[in-house]
């Protein structure tokens, strides 16, 4: 992941896409400040899961702003965020339809012979365990929940 946003990169500047160039820089400095804060704590650099989880983060915060721009009238700065996260979601992995999602709780569920909702935490760990960043798990909690009281 982290070649295919240097190479992202790269292309952008050739194109002298500024938009492109400035997100990916910013995605460019989040690593390298993860992998700071790694050396700090005797770690190695980030690994994917990291780097997976800083863009997913990058992407829920511009959403917000997003929403905000939107709400205030600012359609200026809302398609700028909108363009960002667009960039963005190139780099993170395809998400999970609806139905697939639904097929995903159910084969969770199944593995960690889980009963009730209790046991809902079982089976969060082993969907984010199977689909890392391709889960909403805001949502999919709702729908285990349910899964799981029926």
């Amino acid at each position: 992941m982290r070649e295919d946003i240097s190479e992202g990169l790269k292309l952008a500047l050739k194109a002298r896409d500024q938009r492109r160039t400035a997100t990916l820089r910013s995605i460019n400095s989040a690593i390298k400040d993860r992998d700071i804060a790694n050396r700090g704590e005797g770690k190695g650099p980030a690994t994917h899961d990291e780097i997976l989880a800083i863009v997913q983060k990058m992407v829920k915060q511009r959403e917000e702003s997003f929403a905000i721009y939107a709400q205030a009238g600012r359609s200026d700065l809302a398609t700028v965020e909108k363009e960002e996260i667009d960039i963005l979601n190139e780099f993170l992995p395809k998400g999970l339809s609806d139905e697939e999602v639904t097929e995903a709780i159910r084969a969770a569920i199944a593995a960690t012979g889980a009963e009730g909702p209790k046991d809902m935490g079982k089976v969060i760990a082993q969907l984010k365990a199977d689909y890392p960043g391709r889960i909403d798990f805001g949502k999919a909690s709702g729908q285990v929940r349910a899964a799981l009281t029926a």
